[in-house]
């Protein structure tokens, strides 16, 4: 699924809301996994996290940081243990 596919809604959050909500989670994983914040950003905006952050009918928007980060580490370890 590709981020123009999703069906998004304009009641989840108003664009300065998510980027300062992704730019937060961004952070908390360069943090968590000890790599630069550009890196952090790569993986972020390619891990099927950020499209189901995106996708209305996910709700994972409603969801903390840390929750996202963690959804974000555990898609890692999933993709790690299938290569």
């Amino acid at each position: 699924m590709k981020i123009n596919e999703l069906k998004l809604l304009p009641i989840m959050l108003s664009d300065i809301l998510m980027w300062n909500k992704i730019g937060r989670v961004v952070t908390l994983i360069a943090k968590r996994l000890n790599i630069s914040p550009e890196h952090a950003l790569d993986l972020f905006y390619t891990s099927e996290t950020s499209l189901r952050l995106h996708n209305a009918d996910d709700y994972l928007y409603m969801m903390g940081d840390l929750y996202i980060v963690d959804e974000l580490v555990a898609e890692l370890r999933a993709g790690q243990s299938h290569s």
